[in-house]
C-alpha cells in the first residue's frame, strides 16, 4: 500500500493543494484550509442530479444544500497497482464519489466528499478529508456495524496499511464482516489516491 502510484488531484473531494476557495466551479472547499478540484477534475464532474446521490450519503452531510456525483475511470495500470498492494480485486473501473456543497453569501463551497462501499452485505459510507493534498478518511458510517470498529479508520489514508489484526481490530464486529469491510475500504482509499491524490513519492 505504501508503494501506490500517485496520480492526480481528490474527488469526493478532489484534492489540489495550494488552491484557493472561490465561488466558481474550478475550486471548491472541502473544509477549512482544504481545497478541492482541479480544472481537469471539474470537467469530469457530472451535472448535479439529486437522484444519483444515495440517501445514506446525504445523511452524513445534513447541512448540504446540493450534491454532485463524480465518475472517474481507473486506468488498467492503476487497477493493477491497487490489486497488487491490497491482494484484492477492484470491482469496477468507474469510481463514484459524491461532493456535498453549501451556498453562503452567494458562494458555493464544498463541505465534504464521500464514497459508498459495499462489503459483507453492508453499505459503508466513507467520508474523506484532505491531508497534504491526499485523501484521508474523516469518518465511516454503516448501519449494523459497531461504531467502535468504524472509528478506527478515521485519519487513515493510502500511507496506512489498514490491515485487520494490525492497525485495525475487530472491535465488536464479527471477523468475516470486519475483514470484508477493511479490504473494501483499503481498495477505495487507494482508488481515491490514484484518481485525486497529490503526486508524491515515498
Amino acid at each position: 500500500m505504501k508503494t501506490l502510484v500517485s496520480i492526480a488531484a481528490l474527488a469526493s473531494i478532489v484534492f489540489s493543494a495550494g488552491c484557493s476557495t472561490s465561488p466558481d466551479t474550478n475550486t471548491v472547499q472541502t473544509s477549512p484550509g482544504n481545497t478541492a478540484t482541479s480544472n481537469a477534475a471539474v470537467n469530469a464532474i457530472a451535472a448535479p442530479k439529486a437522484d444519483d446521490v444515495p440517501a445514506s450519503v446525504k445523511a452524513v452531510f445534513p447541512t448540504a444544500q446540493t450534491f454532485t456525483t463524480q465518475h472517474k475511470d481507473l486506468t488498467d495500470a492503476q487497477i493493477a497497482s491497487i490489486e497488487k498492494d491490497t491482494s484484492s480485486k477492484v470491482g469496477e473501473k468507474d469510481h463514484h464519489s459524491y461532493l456535498a456543497f453549501s451556498t453562503t453569501g452567494g458562494s458555493r463551497t464544498q463541505i465534504g466528499a464521500a464514497t459508498s462501499v459495499k462489503a459483507a452485505g453492508k453499505e459503508v459510507i466513507v467520508v474523506y478529508g484532505n491531508k497534504d493534498g491526499s485523501p484521508v478518511i474523516k469518518e465511516m458510517k454503516a448501519d449494523g456495524v459497531p461504531a467502535s470498529f468504524l472509528s478506527q479508520f478515521a485519519g487513515k489514508g493510502h500511507d496506512d496499511d489498514l490491515l485487520l489484526g494490525a492497525d485495525i481490530n475487530t472491535n465488536g464486529a464479527n471477523e468475516e464482516q470486519a475483514k470484508a469491510i477493511t479490504e473494501a475500504v483499503r481498495v477505495d482509499v487507494l482508488a481515491m489516491q490514484a484518481l485525486y491524490g497529490k503526486a508524491h513519492t515515498h
